[in-house]
């Protein structure tokens, strides 16, 4: 082994304590980026894949009530795919247990089968079935049914249009589009007090006399469609029908906290750990600043001995290096233990039916990347300084400081203070110490 790294080993044991100190503070900022990034990741894929697999729609349009023939109409509008109408109502439920009312969301789903957009995870149960005997079948919300204790078989009763209506559970299950469920006017989620409920379309439609008809229509579109320009035309066609203007996916209310959640994330990935990597690089100059001064008979005879400059700066860059190897290996386990545990809470927040967490490589490169350009950054001037150093100057002791008087502490109030008030004043305040410079290096050498 050549003997700058056999000086590097014992210098990384002999300043140990110091070592595990700095890493920690790194550790921690790399941690929290890790964290940051790949809960980004796993949330936006998570969603991403959560409206794909259940046809999340694109533009979404609410009206007073329309014919349902115009479904035909809007079908073929300029790069629409696929479109679904449905009937969209409020209601109260009186919850067994529960002395408050609570707000229910009723929409409606086909009476055979699956809807072709929105489509529902279905958890337990299965979906209203059509027909007189099935109109009171009704699909509950997983975060509403797990605040209230609903289970498939349960009742439920419902003023559906100044009506009493008792409603059988006949499933539970997630949607995307009310991911995060906030009532009308509601600030914060309350699922004990906010719940959405799937009904049969014939039986909304007849409760609402809303026969032949819907209030709400949701469309997908194909790759590379504008969803402006169909909102604009969406708003031509449904303005008689007491529309109130169509919004896309990114307006949707669901969504859109959920992307602005991510963004947030994100910030957070920027501004938290570089706190943390700030202060990792003044120790890191600090410790180096130090160390270097400390070893400055012994960086003269190396260069007595013929090592180069470079020599002399590389052992210093690999001592930085290794101080933020050891940062970065715990940073990464951290990082990960850590992304995965928040992805979790998020999953369970936003109610997600499924989790995708595969942490990809660009994250933990990114978080090693800035945390070691920052230390190096940081230990950069130690190191010139170092480098610098002739043999004949590095072989001789450091000039001493030069004050100048003056300050706060030199003051008419400094004077009364005690003197070791008076030294810590120095130090914190402009005075001597802004003033503080080296005498140069040729002024200590004795006269030939």
């Amino acid at each position: 082994m050549a003997p700058l790294n056999r000086k590097l080993l014992r210098d990384l044991w002999r300043l140990r304590g110091q070592v595990f100190a700095i890493a920690a503070v790194m550790a921690a900022g790399i941690g929290v980026l890790v964290m940051a990034l790949t809960t980004v990741d796993a949330l936006r894929e998570t969603a991403l894949a959560y409206y794909e697999r259940h046809a999340f729609a694109h533009v979404f349009a609410r009206v007073e009530r329309a014919p349902d023939y115009l479904a035909e109409r809007i079908r073929h509008l300029p790069g629409v795919q696929t479109v679904e109408t449905r009937v969209v109502h409020t209601a109260i439920l009186d919850v067994t247990g529960f002395e408050e009312p609570v707000i229910g969301q009723l929409v409606s789903v086909p009476g055979r089968g699956a809807p072709q957009l929105n489509r529902l995870a279905m958890r337990s149960g299965r979906y209203p079935r059509a027909g007189a005997g099935a109109v009171d079948e009704a699909v509950v919300s997983e975060p509403f049914a797990d605040a209230h204790g609903f289970r498939v078989g349960d009742r439920l009763r419902a003023i559906i249009n100044g009506r009493w209506r008792e409603l059988s559970v006949v499933g539970i299950a997630l949607s995307p589009e009310y991911v995060y469920a906030i009532a009308p006017g509601a600030l914060m989620p309350d699922d004990r007090r906010f719940g959405v409920i799937w009904l049969g379309r014939e039986a909304l439609q007849g409760a609402f006399g809303l026969e032949g008809a819907f209030n709400e229509v949701s469309v997908s579109l194909l790759r590379g469609t504008d969803p402006q320009t169909v909102i604009e035309r969406l708003d031509d066609m449904l303005g008689r029908y007491g529309g109130v203007g169509a919004y896309s996916r990114a307006d949707q209310l669901s969504n859109w906290f959920l992307m602005n959640e991510i963004e947030q994330l994100r910030t957070l990935a920027s501004i938290l750990p570089t706190v943390f990597l700030l202060v990792a690089a003044l120790l890191t100059r600090m410790v180096l600043a130090r160390l270097v001064a400390v070893e400055r008979s012994e960086i003269g005879l190396l260069k007595a001995f013929g090592y180069r400059n470079r020599d002399i700066a590389a052992h210093y860059v690999k001592l930085v290096v290794a101080i933020g190897a050891v940062g970065v290996v715990g940073g990464w386990l951290v990082g990960f233990w850590l992304g995965r545990y928040e992805t979790r809470l998020y999953a369970e927040f936003y109610r997600f039916p499924f989790l995708l967490y595969h942490p990809g490589p660009r994250a933990f490169v990114i978080a090693a990347a800035v945390s070691l350009g920052s230390a190096l950054v940081g230990a950069l001037g130690a190191v010139r300084e170092a480098a610098a150093l002739s043999p004949a100057q590095a072989m001789q002791p450091p000039a001493p400081s030069l004050f100048r008087r003056g300050g706060v502490a030199e003051r008419s109030v400094g004077r009364r203070l005690d003197q070791p008030t008076r030294i810590v004043l120095r130090q914190i305040l402009p005075g001597p110490a802004a003033h503080l410079r080296r005498a140069p290096e040729s002024a200590s050498r004795s006269p030939s």
